[in-house]
C-alpha cells in the first residue's frame, strides 16, 4: 500500500489520505513505513506476544471503529487478505462508509488454505464497494462470486510497484551472512516458511529435502531467514543448524529482502506475495503449498506448486538445478502480475468514481509472450 499512498498524495488537490495501522505485526510494518517515509495519522499498536487470531481482530475492529468515527473518510482502503484488512472492512461497513479492496479476487476456494487468508479475502470482497483487482483471472473470481463487472477494476499489483522502486543494481547487506554467501561463488536456493498449515511435519520434509540437494550439490548454497514463531525455529534448529551452507538469519526487512531475491537463482516458499515478487526478477519460484491463490503464476510458467512432500520438493529443486533449459523457461516466462503503473490506475478510477475525471484509465493485460 505504500506505493499507492505515495500516488494518492501527488493527487492532494483532490485527495486527502490518511494511513491508519494497526502493528498487527509490528516490526514488519516500522521498517516498510520507514523504507517509503511514511508516516501513519493513526497507530493502533495492537501487537502483543501470543495473541490470538480472535484477539487481533477484535482489537483491530474495535480500534478502527474509533479512527474512522473521528476521521469520517469518505472511503476506506484495504489491502489484500490479512486480518486487519477484514476487521477495517467490516468495521467501515458498520459506519456505512464504502470500502475499496486492493488486490481483490484471489482464490484458492479452500477455507482453510491459506488459512486464515482465504476467508479473509473473500469476506472482505462481500463487504467492498470497489474491487481492484491485480488480474483477469481475479476479477473472473468476483465475476462468478457475483460482484457487479462495473464495480471491478483490473489495475496489477501494486507489489510490482513497490518492488521496482526498490531493488537496486548495488546493494549492500548489513548481515555479514548474506554477503558471505553472495561472495561464496555457489549457486543459491532462498527459503522462506511461515505457514500455519505447514508447521511441524510438513516442514521438516521441507528441510529435509534442502538438505539432500546441498549434500548432493557442493556448489549450492541456501539462505533462509528464519520466521520468528518459536514451531518454525524449532524443526529448523533440529534440521538445519549447523550445516555449511545453509546461511540461516534473522527475518529481514522489506528491501533487503527484495535485493535479496534479485542475487539469488531460485525461490523456495509458502509465501503468498513472493509468488509474484520473483517472478518479477526472473526468479523460479517452487512454492511449499497444495494450494495457491495466485493461478496466473502457475499458468504462466514462472511457478510450480510442490507442496511440501519430501519426493515432490527434492525432485523439482533438482531439476531447476540439473537442467538448465527447464530453468530458463522459469525464469524467462512473463511476469503476470503488473507493470508498475498498478498504483496509477487505482488513483485514477478513484478520481473517476468521485467525479473529479471524466476519463476512466486502460486495464492493466499482461504482456504476450
Amino acid at each position: 500500500m505504500c506505493p499507492l499512498v505515495m500516488e494518492l498524495r501527488r493527487h492532494n488537490v483532490y485527495i486527502e489520505p490518511m494511513v491508519a495501522v494497526t502493528a498487527q505485526h509490528r516490526e514488519m510494518l516500522d521498517q516498510v513505513l520507514h523504507l517509503f517515509k511514511i508516516k501513519p495519522d493513526y497507530d493502533l499498536n495492537i501487537m502483543t506476544s501470543g495473541q490470538t487470531l480472535h484477539d487481533v481482530t477484535v482489537k483491530a475492529l474495535l480500534g478502527l471503529r474509533d479512527v474512522f468515527a473521528e476521521a469520517k473518510p469518505d472511503l476506506v482502503l484495504v489491502h489484500g487478505d490479512t486480518t486487519t484488512t477484514f476487521a477495517g472492512s467490516l468495521a467501515a461497513y458498520y459506519a456505512q462508509i464504502p470500502v475499496g479492496h486492493v488486490e481483490a479476487g484471489l482464490r484458492t476456494g479452500n477455507k482453510y488454505s491459506p488459512f486464515p487468508e482465504e476467508m479473509n479475502r473473500k469476506l472482505t470482497g462481500s463487504l467492498a464497494d470497489y474491487h481492484f483487482a491485480p488480474t483477469l483471472t481475479s476479477k473472473n473470481n468476483l465475476l462468478k462470486e457475483n460482484v457487479n463487472s462495473k464495480n471491478i477494476f483490473v489495475t496489477g499489483n501494486t507489489v510490482i510497484d513497490a518492488l521496482n522502486t526498490t531493488v537496486q543494481r548495488e546493494f549492500t547487506f548489513s548481515d555479514p551472512r548474506i554477503e558471505q554467501a553472495l561472495k561464496s561463488g555457489k549457486r543459491l536456493i532462498l527459503m522462506t516458511t511461515h505457514r500455519r498449515e505447514n508447521l511441524g511435519e510438513p516442514m521438516r520434509h521441507v528441510y529435509r529435502a534442502l538438505k539432500e540437494v546441498l549434500r548432493t550439490h557442493p556448489d549450492v548454497g541456501a539462505i533462509f531467514p528464519v520466521h520468528k514463531n518459536p514451531k518454525v525455529r524449532h524443526v529448523v534448529q533440529e534440521e538445519l543448524s549447523g550445516l555449511e551452507h545453509v546461511y540461516l538469519t534473522e527475518p529481514m526487512d522489506y528491501e533487503p529482502f527484495a535485493n535479496l531475491m534479485a542475487r539469488v537463482d531460485l525461490v523456495l516458499t509458502d509465501s503468498g506475495g513472493i509468488q509474484e515478487e520473483a517472478p518479477a526478477l526472473g526468479k523460479p519460484v517452487l512454492v511449499l503449498r497444495n494450494t495457491t491463490e495466485r493461478p496466473e503464476a502457475v499458468t504462466a510458467g514462472t511457478v510450480q506448486l510442490v507442496g511440501t512432500e519430501y519426493a515432490a520438493v527434492l525432485q523439482k529443486t533438482l531439476q531447476l538445478l540439473d537442467d538448465s533449459s527447464y530453468y530458463r523457461r522459469m525464469a524467462e516466462a512473463v511476469n503476470p502480475y503488473g507493470d508498475g503503473h498498478a498504483c496509477e490506475r487505482i488513483c485514477g478510477m478513484l478520481l473517476h468514481a468521485f467525479g473529479y475525471s471524466g476519463e476512466v484509465p486502460a486495464e492493466f493485460l499482461p504482456q504476450k509472450d
